[in-house]
């Protein structure tokens, strides 16, 4: 019986994909087995031929085809002057940021909203102090800022439960100022996502406060002065 055109180009399509899958298969068993907690998000094949790119919710790790090597850096493109990983990384940041609920981030923005940032921080750190009084002037510019909780202190520390008495004032915008100018308020709880945001700030590689990300899931060098990160925005 003879094969129509069509049916043998799409059976050497479907012959050609097959080691792509099976890699990918191989390198996913290979992982699950040495690391059995680690939850893997995509695998696909990076722009070198023979290493597969893994993408660990925000992280980014390379394996070799069959599984056996695991690589960790950045791959940069040095003819295109791009730093491949850090444009992976950026984009899973970006689905993560805008995943969260309205509801859970306290905002401070402008009439005319040009650019938004998102924004780890602790209310008592001193650069989290100085970013917040110079909230006019962000505003001034067009940039929106939605705050994120991340108290260092670490979940059950003093900080930690200021922080939750601010997601669980009535009047969130004015509980912040109060917080971040050294107030103390009252005890107060209810359902509230401070442990959920320093979680994830940790997963999306804050390391200290203020944790600043475009909405576009760039990364910028922590507190930056108005007309600074304005420019830091612009550039990413």
């Amino acid at each position: 019986m003879r094969l129509s055109l069509s049916v043998v180009f799409f059976l050497c399509l479907q012959t050609i994909a097959l080691p792509a899958v099976a890699s990918e298969d191989v390198i996913r068993a290979s992982i699950n087995k040495t690391f059995p907690d680690l939850d893997i998000t995509r695998i696909k094949k990076s722009q070198i031929n023979g290493l597969y790119e893994i993408l660990l919710g925000p992280d980014l790790i390379y394996a070799s085809a069959d599984g056996r090597y695991i690589l960790q850096g950045d791959l940069i493109d040095l003819e295109q002057r791009r730093n491949l990983s850090e444009e992976q990384r950026a984009h899973a940041r970006k689905n993560l940021l805008g995943d969260i609920s309205a509801d859970d981030y306290i905002e401070f923005a402008p009439a005319q909203r040009k650019h938004t940032v998102y924004v780890f921080t602790d209310i008592d750190c001193g650069f989290c102090k100085r970013l917040h009084r110079d909230m006019p002037e962000l505003n001034k510019r067009g940039i929106a800022v939605r705050y994120l909780a991340f108290p260092r202190a670490g979940i059950g520390s003093q900080t930690y439960r200021q922080m939750e008495a601010v997601w669980c004032a009535e009047n969130r915008h004015k509980a912040m100022n109060e917080a971040i100018q050294g107030m103390r308020l009252g005890k107060k709880t209810c359902k509230n996502p401070v442990a959920s945001q320093f979680a994830l700030g940790q997963d999306i590689g804050v390391r200290g406060t203020p944790g600043i990300f475009t909405a576009q899931g760039r990364s910028l060098p922590g507190y930056l002065p108005p007309d600074k990160l304005l420019r830091a925005i612009k550039t990413q």
